[in-house]
């Protein structure tokens, strides 16, 4: 299986690339939301989102937009950077997208209008492959629908997608209002692989650690791979300790010094008007590892400064040692 890194808001970028990389990376990244309008119309922050560091060859630029037109401006810009490809995303599922016509309303809009955002993406993916001879692959993120989905209104979207060209499929097996407290479906990627064994399907949802993992190879034997997200964010190292033999020796993590490398690649790779919200996204999760969660997340999440992001961090491993050093 493919192990591959979500597209997460304020935190799939460089920066966390990077981190990722340092405790031997994943097959792929998919970045966070590009926002389409934004980049075609040149918005002033919108190189930091197509940036492709440290690994392009790995990069999936993920885009999101409410009309086909930007998206397959959009597509064309991007394809021309490093990367694996492009994604559409039709899963997010958060108030202010979907209400705005992005997202998963791609899923709920009439089919013949999606079908014509994927068949013009495809298109510019194969006049890009035409004049240089590289290959972009074209995938989309989605999930099973909106509350009243069908099992046969689901499976005909993925047909749709499937005869447009796309080549991977990442399906997060919830609905538009289902959260994470309730399960994800994971025998809809399976069905939907052995379905389109010409579909690279990729399972999304709940893999946090080895036991959820191999939970979800059993359930899904036909899917290429598995997409983790947050649980990415509290463990860096999941990746690795996944591709590892069960039976492999633990390794010492040194958190204090994993906290600090993050906030230097923000510094690095980010612009200034973003520390505050990626600092504070991602020690919302990687603080999670501590005894002292709640208090080391109000810490750092008031921080009001990247240097006093340092300094608190510092502080707590002052007050907690035996927190610092973690068996991976």
């Amino acid at each position: 299986m493919k192990l591959i890194c979500a597209p997460m808001a304020t935190l799939s970028h460089p920066a966390f690339r990077f981190l990722i990389e340092k405790f031997g990376g994943c097959d792929e990244y998919y970045t966070e939301m590009i926002n389409a309008p934004t980049l075609v119309h040149g918005g002033q922050f919108e190189k930091f989102y197509i940036d492709p560091a440290p690994v392009p060859e790995k990069v999936v630029w993920q885009l999101t937009g409410k009309s086909a037109e930007s998206i397959v401006r959009a597509a064309d810009m991007v394809c021309r950077i490093g990367c694996l490809g492009v994604d559409l995303n039709m899963g997010c599922s958060a108030p202010d997208i979907y209400n705005s016509g992005a997202g998963i309303a791609w899923m709920i809009k009439p089919q013949k209008e999606t079908e014509c955002l994927v068949k013009g993406v495809k298109s510019v993916l194969d006049s890009y492959e035409a004049e240089s001879g590289i290959h972009r692959r074209l995938s989309v993120k989605c999930r099973l629908g909106d509350e009243d989905f069908t099992d046969e209104g689901f499976y005909g979207f993925v047909d749709m997608l499937s005869e447009c060209g796309v080549e991977q499929l990442a399906l997060h097996p919830r609905t538009r209002k289902q959260k994470y407290r309730e399960p994800p479906k994971w025998a809809y990627a399976q069905n939907v692989a052995e379905m389109h064994p010409e579909l690279s399907v990729v399972v999304n949802g709940d893999v946090c650690d080895r036991s959820s993992y191999e939970k979800v190879c059993s359930v899904c034997p036909s899917c290429a791979g598995v997409m983790i997200g947050r649980a990415a964010v509290q463990k860096p190292w999941i990746f690795a300790s996944l591709k590892a033999e069960s039976s492999s020796p633990g390794n010492t993590v040194d958190m204090l010094s994993v906290g600090l490398e993050f906030i230097d690649y923000v510094e690095k790779y980010q612009p200034p008007e973003f520390y505050k919200t990626r600092l504070q996204r991602f020690f919302t999760y990687f603080c999670a590892n501590f005894s002292f969660a709640h208090y080391a997340q109000t810490q750092m999440l008031n921080a009001k400064s990247i240097e006093e992001s340092r300094s608190r961090l510092r502080e707590y491993f002052e007050k907690v040692p035996a927190d610092r050093y973690k068996i991976v």
